[in-house]
């Protein structure tokens, strides 16, 4: 997510989220904290996005119920927005279709949208232009020189603008590691129709579900051999349904089924398109490949294609599958194996083509780790940029700019903001640290009923075990522990006045007891029931 500012106006581009890592234990997703757009909600003139993938609309539910504005984007960009706004019923945001080479006037800003190859239909470059300069904006892209759509990357607008003058250029840097070029999507399009030539059972395809034009693809040539075509997955059905709705996707009626008549076909005319590319868990992929989905079962005839690499961190979630899928007998296809996938990022020939053409003042990279950013600014160097006039951003970092200076201003409230089901932000570093806690070492509930006016015990103590140990091997442990918190309430007052001093006395000592007595570390809950 990217703030503007010029003067009292705002733009926004792109609102992305990411996975949570692995320490956010239950956390579904992390979207930017805007504490600083909060405070300037009245100066936002509208957001921009460059195309439709997570990373950058996966927050607009929750940022736009918070600071809403008219939204921007290609088609396919709108509808993906407008499906998520729909289904966490954000409603009464002016939404707004544009064309690549379309100029949009926000406030002292004019910008315009600029056509990319990428890995998603619609998506685009911005360039924005206000009485400073103009910034270009590279969304996601790569330069494909035969892409699905016909379309190639816009290069004659890049250069229009490389020759009026750019003040600053922010230019993904995902692949800018890799040398040469990222081979064109054609060819994995002729991977599969080599693939569909072989197949004689089921064709089971695990990908990205915004992936259209792959998607297309994959459709036409399997249709090519007859296969009737089934969509399984929530965000495979959805994201499908939307692009056909607005023309992005074309199936011929009457090839495409639905999952319940799927035994109705003999196997060698069907082919399945499922969620879970990347082994998540409750993906169609993974529960097919446990035998935990209610519709469709590996057979060994089948073929399972997974049209994807892993994003980072995903590696064991893949892997884990892939090896299930084999013990089922399936014949298993994936990056390693075949050129089943390609990737809709730039590598380092194609960012150098970019640098040229635009040909900016000032060089700040984005959308990278942190190695990749800094390998950026050595290529922006080597293109002709000065070390001075080169930021490799942190976020929250305000970077002001004219045509005479560049400089680093304020640092603004940033970081990730947790969703975990409905709660937004009620997920902090305490909530966390007492998940992990409870995942690696267990609970232990000390629970005790006592008569406030009598100041007596009534019943208790009684211990309760929940991934801490097993109750039936360990009772003497437990027979301890029970004895330790009677010696307790013998030498403490039961008043109700005192009670929250009990529960830390307890919860001290048992936790000193049960680390002495087997080295374990549990979390010790005190209950104390008022009777």
């Amino acid at each position: 997510m990217y703030v503007f500012e010029y003067e009292d106006d705002i733009i926004v581009v792109d609102c992305g989220s990411v996975f949570p890592k692995e320490d956010m234990l239950g956390v579904d997703l992390v979207i930017p904290d805007i504490t600083y757009l909060m405070g300037k909600r009245d100066h936002i003139r509208g957001y921009l996005f460059t195309h439709g993938h997570e990373d950058h609309i996966g927050a607009t539910p929750y940022i736009l119920k918070q600071a809403p504005s008219h939204i921007y984007g290609t088609k396919l960009t709108m509808a993906l927005v407008d499906l998520k706004l729909k289904e966490y019923r954000v409603e009464g945001i002016p939404m707004h279709v544009v064309q690549p080479r379309d100029t949009v006037q926000l406030g002292q800003f004019s910008c315009q949208f600029i056509h990319v190859s990428h890995s998603i239909a619609g998506a685009c470059a911005i360039a924005i232009t206000c009485p400073a300069g103009t910034v270009i904006c590279s969304g996601d892209f790569k330069v494909d020189y035969t892409p699905i759509d016909g379309q190639i990357t816009d290069l004659q607008t890049f250069a229009k603008y490389g020759e009026q003058g750019v003040l600053a250029f922010l230019c993904e840097s995902t692949n800018v590691e890799r040398s040469g070029y990222t081979m064109s999507e054609l060819k994995v399009g002729e991977t599969f129709e080599n693939l569909f030539a072989q197949a004689g059972g089921r064709v089971i395809v695990a990908m990205f579900a915004s992936n259209i034009h792959r998607m297309q693809m994959i459709i036409d040539n399997a249709i090519r051999y007859g296969r009737r075509v089934c969509f399984i997955g929530r965000s495979m059905v959805n994201v499908s349904r939307v692009a056909m709705s607005i023309g992005e996707l074309r199936i011929p009626e009457g090839w495409l089924i639905d999952m319940d008549v799927l035994d109705d076909y003999p196997d060698n005319e069907v082919l399945v398109m499922t969620t879970g590319s990347q082994g998540e868990p409750m993906a169609g992929l993974t529960r097919m490949a446990y035998a935990e989905h209610r519709k469709l079962q590996i057979r060994q005839s089948d073929m399972v294609i997974i049209s994807s690499t892993p994003i980072p961190g995903n590696e064991k979630f893949i892997s884990r599958v892939i090896n299930q899928l084999y013990r089922l007998g399936a014949q298993v296809i994936y990056s390693r194996m075949a050129e089943v996938h390609v990737s809709g990022h730039a590598c380092q020939e194609e960012i150098k083509l970019l640098h040229a053409l635009v040909r900016p003042k000032y060089f700040i990279p984005v959308h990278g780790e942190y190695r990749m950013m800094w390998q950026h600014a050595i290529l922006a160097e080597a293109m002709g940029v000065p070390s001075q006039n080169i930021v490799i951003p942190e976020l929250g970092q305000v970077i002001e700019m004219n045509q005479d200076v560049l400089a680093l201003g304020e640092q603004v409230p940033v970081g990730g903001v947790l969703v975990d089901g409905l709660g937004v932000g009620d997920v902090g570093n305490v909530v966390l640290r007492d998940r992990k806690h409870l995942s690696q070492d267990g609970l232990l509930i000390v629970v005790l009923a006592i008569d406030r006016d009598e100041q007596k015990l009534v019943s208790g103590p009684d211990i309760v075990s929940r991934g801490f140990i097993y109750v039936k091997e360990n009772e003497d442990i437990i027979d301890s522990t029970q004895e330790l918190v009677r010696q307790i309430l013998a030498k403490s007052s039961l008043e109700g006045d005192n009670w929250p001093e009990l529960k830390n006395n307890i919860k001290d000592e048992v936790h000193r007891f049960i680390f002495d007595k087997i080295k374990r570390n549990p979390m010790i809950l005190p209950i104390i029931l008022d009777v």
